[in-house]
């Protein structure tokens, strides 16, 4: 048996040593804060439950294939449940409910523009396909180099990837409304990138959106991160709180243990799911990549989050809501090409307690706002202040009512706190921006390109950002370790 350290104890890290622990390892994971989950951390006051990162539960197909293969099913340890609508989207002048069903949601799409039923049957077709290729053998792939993607079933089907297609221009050709096309881009946005810059081989989010659904996990989202801490501890994981790592024993090349509390703990092999740029200019003494490499990387955007009780329900709002309701190119050009706190953002509503009583008291509402900004900016209480006014000025606007009013208590999170409580490079909220020269095998190593027997995992490296990404980047680290370790490995 090889002794196997995990660095944090986000759901890359989690979903690795679960994989290891079943191959017959003995898998130690440190995490720095006092609960597992990592981004997907919690927030309680005064009765109120808050998500303080993830709240979609999308590819509920990833996320359940993740379970099953340990026997079990996310059933065994939350309720799921689809939501109805899906989200609730606000336009300038008007606000539309996106409906579950199919065909209710063909026939909005008609109601809004003629022929557009038939132009979403045939783009979402076209995302389905790529959905199936891109997550079955795209997405599944180490790409440790450029050769694993010369197979011959993938060679014939990169062409319908469309990965050199413009994601934007894909839309508008289906679309000619603003508020489809609107729509039509939102999922991308998860992916660190505005439409004109993404790949429309991307459209593969339109099929997980608006086919496979938007869910909940009653209790919210860390429901998630706790059911995977009990399936790594039920493989016999050991899970140690409170410990940060200080830094990675390094011997001729080759990782050989941490120092965590001034203390030496040796191990055979790591994989590292925190931040990989933390690990690698901070915690390696042979960095696998240059200060330079890092600082031009594009990425994601950072959020201001707030995380507000009301002390009374609140009418006009669905679980989630968009605010497409000002110019989503002027946004995303203060964000990527003019880095600057927006003029008139664009933001995100999450009321959970729409649908779960337990996350806020009887008769209240719990609020999770989330505003993109670009990372790196300057951040403090002002700017933070100046923001929540501008978004509550914009709410009363679209409600009809004045909420602030009935505001019991707020918390904000932004840049500082991304990198303070997740070592996050320059604040991103979201990893790695996905263009087309950080897709696949130009994006970090899962390897480490400097120092043997440590690996890495997590939304800096393959395949991306989100939790269904995280959890199948864990299981990628953790086969590639195996195969260094074949004697071991259990795990097909």
């Amino acid at each position: 048996m090889s002794k196997i350290a995990v660095i944090g104890a986000g759901f890359s890290s989690m979903s690795a040593a679960a994989y290891l622990s079943q191959a017959g390892h003995e898998v130690d994971v440190f995490e720095k804060n006092i609960t597992a989950g990592g981004r997907a951390s919690v927030f309680k006051h005064r009765g109120f439950t808050f998500d303080m990162g993830p709240s979609w539960y999308w590819m509920p197909d990833i996320i359940g294939d993740f379970f099953s293969d340990f026997g079990k099913s996310p059933g065994d340890y939350f309720e799921l449940q689809r939501l109805d609508p899906s989200y609730r989207v606000f336009y300038p002048n008007e606000s539309i409910d996106i409906p579950a069903d199919y065909g209710l949601l063909r026939n909005l799409f008609e109601q809004i523009e003629a022929g557009a039923g038939d132009q979403l049957d045939e783009f979402l077709d076209d995302a389905q396909k790529k959905y199936e290729i891109g997550i079955k053998d795209f997405a599944s792939l180490p790409a440790n180099t450029s050769l694993e993607f010369l197979k011959l079933e993938l060679l014939k089907n990169a062409p319908s990837m469309q990965l050199l297609s413009n994601f934007k221009t894909m839309v508008d050709k289906s679309f000619t409304d603003e508020r489809l096309r609107l729509l039509m881009y939102f999922p991308v946005l998860f992916l660190g990138v505005p439409p004109e810059k993404c790949p429309a081989m991307y459209s593969l989010m339109n099929y997980a959106d608006l086919k496979l659904g938007t869910w909940y996990p009653k209790g919210g989202m860390s429901m998630l991160a706790k059911a995977m801490h009990v399936l790594a501890k039920e493989q016999g994981v050991n899970f140690h709180f409170e410990s940060p790592v200080q830094k990675i024993l390094e011997e001729n090349g080759t990782a050989r243990g941490l120092v965590i509390g001034g203390k030496t703990h040796q191990y055979d092999a790591i994989i590292a799911g925190a931040d990989y740029h933390h690990v690698d200019q901070n915690l390696s003494n042979n960095p696998s990549y240059t200060k330079k490499y890092w600082e031009s990387r594009v990425m994601s955007p950072s959020s201001l989050l707030f995380f507000v009780g009301m002390d009374r329900r609140i009418d006009g709002l669905e679980h989630h809501n968009l605010f497409f309701d000002t110019d989503l190119l002027q946004h995303s050009h203060e964000i990527y090409d003019e880095p600057a706190w927006p003029t008139d953002p664009l933001f995100y509503v999450c009321c959970p307690s729409k649908t779960d009583d337990s996350v806020a008291p009887d008769g209240k509402e719990n609020l999770f706002i989330l505003m993109p900004l670009a990372p790196g900016l300057e951040d403090n209480n002002e700017l933070r202040l100046k923001y929540k006014e501008l978004i509550f000025s914009r709410l009363k606007e679209k409600l009809d009512e004045d909420i602030s009013e009935f505001v019991e208590f707020s918390r904000s999170f932004c840049i500082k706190d991304f990198e303070h409580d997740y070592n996050s490079f320059k604040g991103n909220a979201y990893g790695l921006a996905n263009t087309l020269r950080q897709t696949a095998f130009l994006k970090p190593k899962i390897r480490s390109k400097s120092t043997k027997n440590l690996y890495h995992c997590g939304q800096l490296t393959t395949p991306g950002p989100g939790v269904p990404p995280s959890l199948m980047s864990g299981k990628i680290a953790a086969m590639e370790l195996l195969k260094d370790f074949k004697p071991l490995q259990t795990v097909s």
